[in-house]
């Protein structure tokens, strides 16, 4: 759990992404290029989003804090499989898109505080003869889920735990899990909730896909860190933190959660959540699941 008596004024850095940062003049964001409204690419292939914008924030605040005239940011598209390799191995100091954070991947990377609180869903065509609120009606059937990604993991373990026999599907991204069940390739796609609503919004028929109001897990996501580097992660966390409490992330939700939103113009009206008002209010990079219920 985080809290504001960690956040004190003192900037010192070791040898670390500040150094790097700081002699480079260069700050490398990595993003998915399909997650809407999270991360993906606008009609100039500029990427945006929600976490994008977030990910801008923390560097104007890098920029601030290593009193540099000018930092240049660079973009590097990532898949579910690669994000985390990448941000090992130096190629990108942020990533910017939809990862869940939870205690698994905490021996791998750090988090900043949360910014949003998803749920893991199913979404199927109306027509496909399942119940996305029971998982028991995708007995032998297929699942799409994207490889690497906790909904991969999370549908395979029911499945197995209960028996369901169902086939889960990788794909390499939310535009692939989409096409996967328009196509009737996949009965379902396991997704995060908010990739979910924005797929069948951004479809040509959204009536024709139906998305359980029942979750299989709750999915807190934070921008996602390198591990072991607390210098950096203190300037990271700091500036989520002030624009939490700034009600600049709150803005930010609804310009892309609660508004028509670029290229197409499509509004998901999926109002903020209790949980994440609450986390909000309480800024955590904690991946206990228990907080998020």
């Amino acid at each position: 759990m985080l809290s504001f008596s960690a956040f004190c004024s003192t900037t010192a850095w070791a040898d670390g992404r500040l150094d790097k940062i700081k002699q480079s003049g260069v700050l490398v964001l990595g993003h998915p290029e399909s997650s809407v409204p999270f991360a993906y690419l606008d009609d100039k292939q500029t990427p945006v989003g929600y976490s994008v914008e977030i990910c801008q924030g923390i560097g104007q605040h890098i920029q601030k804090t290593l009193g540099l005239p000018k930092l240049e940011l660079r973009y590097n598209p990532t898949a579910s499989a690669t994000r985390i390799p990448l941000l090992a191995n130096g190629t990108i100091d942020l990533e910017c898109g939809n990862t869940t954070n939870n205690i698994e991947r905490h021996k791998l990377v750090a988090f900043a505080p949360t910014t949003f609180v998803a749920e893991v869903v199913l979404m199927a065509r109306k027509d496909g003869g399942v119940n996305v609120d029971d998982l028991a009606s995708f007995r032998g059937k297929a699942i799409t889920a994207q490889a690497g990604g906790q909904t991969f993991r999370l549908v395979s373990q029911l499945s197995a735990k209960n028996g369901y026999g169902i086939t889960v599907i990788p794909t390499k991204d939310t535009a692939e899990t989409f096409l996967m069940v328009e196509s009737g390739r996949a009965a379902a796609s396991a997704q995060d909730s908010g990739l979910a609503y924005a797929s069948v919004a951004s479809s040509r028929s959204p009536g024709d896909f139906v998305i359980s109001k029942k979750g299989l897990e709750p999915a807190p996501y934070g921008i996602m860190e390198p591990k072991d580097d607390p210098a950096f992660k203190k300037v990271v966390d700091e500036a989520v933190v002030a624009m939490i409490k700034s009600g600049k992330v709150a803005a930010l939700y609804q310009k892309y959660f609660m508004s028509p939103i670029p290229p197409k113009q499509i509004n998901l009206n999926y109002p903020m959540s209790d949980i994440l008002k609450r986390v909000l209010a309480n800024p955590t990079d904690s991946g206990d699941p228990a907080l998020y219920q």
